[in-house]
Formats: structure tokens, C-alpha cells, sequence
């Protein structure tokens, strides 16, 4: 349960971030250096939060596949799972992995 709340906690404080980024815009008493910087902070914040999401839903997704090749299945620790697993194929992991860039 540690990754998920990993990425929660880092989309809270994007969420956070970006909230006060909405309130310095509509009250119109922000500076651009303050804008500026809290526009990266939430870039950041959602970026690090997806990248973690990400590389633990295609470790899942390519256990699952890995386990449904063998036999028996695996006994050793799983991952958390933070999605709902999908059959899919190696390729297509790859394919999906490609189009996040």
C-alpha cells in the first residue's frame, strides 16, 4: 500500500499546488517569478506522481503477463496493485509505454 499512497499524497500536493496557483491568478496579486515557479511546482508534482503510477501499473501488467505464461503460478511476493489487472501482451505494454512520451 505504500505506492499508492505515494502517489495520492504526490496528487494531493499537486492538487494543493494548483490550487493556489487558480487563487494568485484570480486575485490577480501574484507576481511572475511566484506564478512562474508555482506553475513548475505543479508540473512537477503530477509528473513525479504519473511517473510512479506508471512504472508500477507496467510492472503489474508485465507480471500478469509473465505469470500467465507460466506454470504453476508465481508464490513469491506481488507488487501492490494500484489498477485493476488487464491481459495484455508484451507488445502492447511496449506500445502503450511509448505513447506516454
Amino acid at each position: 500500500m505504500a505506492t499508492q499512497a505515494q502517489i495520492v499524497n504526490r496528487l494531493k500536493r499537486a492538487r494543493g499546488q494548483l490550487d493556489a496557483l487558480i487563487e494568485q491568478l484570480e486575485n490577480g496579486d501574484a507576481n511572475c517569478r511566484d506564478v512562474l515557479t508555482q506553475f513548475a511546482a505543479v508540473n512537477s508534482a503530477i509528473k513525479r506522481a504519473s511517473y510512479l503510477a506508471v512504472a508500477t501499473v507496467m510492472s503489474q501488467c508485465a507480471i500478469d503477463v509473465a505469470d500467465s505464461r507460466e506454470a504453476p503460478a508465481r508464490t513469491g511476493a506481488q507488487p501492490e496493485l494500484i489498477a485493476t489487472p488487464d491481459t495484455m501482451t508484451i507488445q502492447e505494454l511496449e506500445q502503450l509505454f511509448l505513447s506516454l512520451a
